[in-house]
């Protein structure tokens, strides 16, 4: 066991955990139970702290330096930095990220989880033990020039960012999918239902069609709302200021983080503005809910429409996933569309807290950001999931009942509707009532009453005979 000292005291660690002594007060500290960090966000603060050692670097070489011969060895230092970065990044160290994900302290427990393990990581390079931070430092070297209060925003803005083209892109998929079963459908004529009580004829086509415009919207959104995602207050520090010294710093090491990300990146103009406020977080999670809400309603009506087999409406049939019931043999129930549904449910659920958490943000900070953080990051992941799995075993498999549309729909009152505007509202309703029960009747009376409609318009009375 290795000894670290704080201002708390000290504390005995494993030999070989990179993880350090704040991390472990943390651990202990916030041991709900609940999970950890999540990895995307970790994975995002580690590029940072990668871009942020390459951006030195580079200041260091414009200023020509001595690199090579440094006398403290800072060249050395901040390659196995690099390394340690890159090392974490290809998941050598995913378990020693110890601190639950809702804790106190605006994410700073997580940046020095970060900080600590890839100090420790550089020093292993170095071929020295953890724990040396004499030689390579969690905050005077790995934390160089950045705050939590910039680096954790940051990383959940390169997180969501992410998630967010992977969700749009299966979005696209999914949109795509529906369409080619609108075409599939265009043909099947079937009773559309308003209430739940049967309506006027329709296509299983432009139903799902329907659904095809729903998610289209969704993707749309979600495409657009990176623009404000893309804005971050790296080199901001504690509050979002910078001084002359740091704004060198920050031009390089946003220019790094856009190097390594892929993504189009840019300084706030205003960087105080993002370190107070989380409003952005707020729009994502309104656009990911109308997201849960459009899967939730196309989701709960391919269950209606494929209820049954015999006692319900069995105008579609779900393919078969799994066991239905454990004491009814044969049953098999809609389990993709019921898993996407209360995806939805957890969507809302976690947009209420993404709310709740970004209003109670005082002055300078937000200290409720890893709730956010949290919750907006499993909205993405299950979203993306739920996406998938709606689409590949769900509406890629489900197949029309021809017969049944036909049967339900030859069984309704649904034609009655086309007659309202030549015979009346109140006729048609008469006849309906008069025959209640039976189409082929009400058919006929219909047609008897329109036939007749027509004689008597092309046989006006002669009320110059009559006179």
């Amino acid at each position: 066991m290795r000894k670290e000292r704080d201002e708390l005291g000290e504390r005995e660690l494993p030999d070989e955990a990179l993880y350090g002594l704040q991390s472990l007060r943390a651990e202990e500290n916030f041991s709900l139970g609940y999970r950890k960090t999540n990895l995307r966000l970790i994975r995002a603060m580690v590029t940072i702290k990668k871009a942020a050692a390459l951006a030195y670097g580079k200041i260091a070489e414009s200023d020509r330096q001595d690199l090579e011969g440094d006398k403290n060895g800072k060249a050395e230092k901040s390659r196995a930095i690099v390394e340690a970065c890159d090392r974490v990044l290809a998941g050598e160290a995913e378990g020693e990220f110890i601190v639950d994900a809702l804790q106190g302290g605006a994410g700073t427990s997580t940046n020095m989880n970060v900080n600590e393990v890839i100090a420790n990581m550089a020093l292993k390079i170095l071929g020295k033990a953890p724990g040396a931070y004499g030689i390579v430092h969690p905050l005077d070297d790995v934390n160089r020039g950045q705050s939590t209060n910039d680096v954790y925003p940051t990383a959940l803005r390169v997180a969501a960012i992410e998630l967010l083209r992977e969700l749009s892109d299966g979005c696209a998929k999914l949109q795509e999918a529906l369409q080619k079963r609108e075409n599939e459908f265009e043909d099947i004529k079937k009773l559309g239902r308003t209430e739940l009580q049967d309506a006027v004829p329709i296509t299983l086509g432009a139903e799902f069609g329907a659904y095809a415009q729903a998610i289209g919207r969704d993707r749309w959104r979600l495409y657009k709302v990176e623009e404000r995602l893309r804005q971050v207050n790296l080199g901001g520090a504690a509050v979002g200021l910078s001084d002359k010294l740091t704004r060198r710093y920050r031009f390089e090491v946003i220019e790094k983080l856009r190097e390594l990300t892929g993504m189009g990146l840019a300084a706030a103009e205003y960087p105080m503005d993002l370190t107070q406020n989380n409003d952005v977080f707020v729009e994502v999670s309104g656009l990911l809910k109308s997201l849960g809400v459009n899967l939730t309603k196309i989701a709960n009506d391919l269950r209606l429409l494929s209820s049954g087999p015999h006692g319900g409406l069995g105008e579609i049939h779900l393919a078969p996933m799994q066991k239905g019931s454990t004491i009814m043999p044969g049953k098999v129930n809609p389990v993709i569309s019921e898993m996407v549904i209360q995806v939805g449910i957890k969507v809302a659920a976690n947009d209420f807290a993404i709310t709740a958490a970004a209003a109670r943000g005082e002055l300078e900070l937000n200290a409720f950001s890893p709730i956010i953080a949290d919750a907006i990051l499993e909205s993405l992941s299950i979203l993306n999931r739920a996406v998938f799995l709606f689409r590949t075993r769900c509406v890629e498999t489900l197949s029309p009942d021809r017969e049944r549309c036909a049967e339900l729909l030859a069984a309704s009152y649904a034609f009655a509707a086309s007659y309202g505007g030549r015979l009346g509202y109140d006729r048609v309703s008469a006849i309906i009532a008069e025959n209640r029960g039976d189409p082929e009747k009400i058919q006929k009376a219909l047609d008897a009453r329109e036939t007749s409609l027509q004689v008597a318009e092309a046989n006006p009375p002669d009320r110059a005979a009559e006179l």
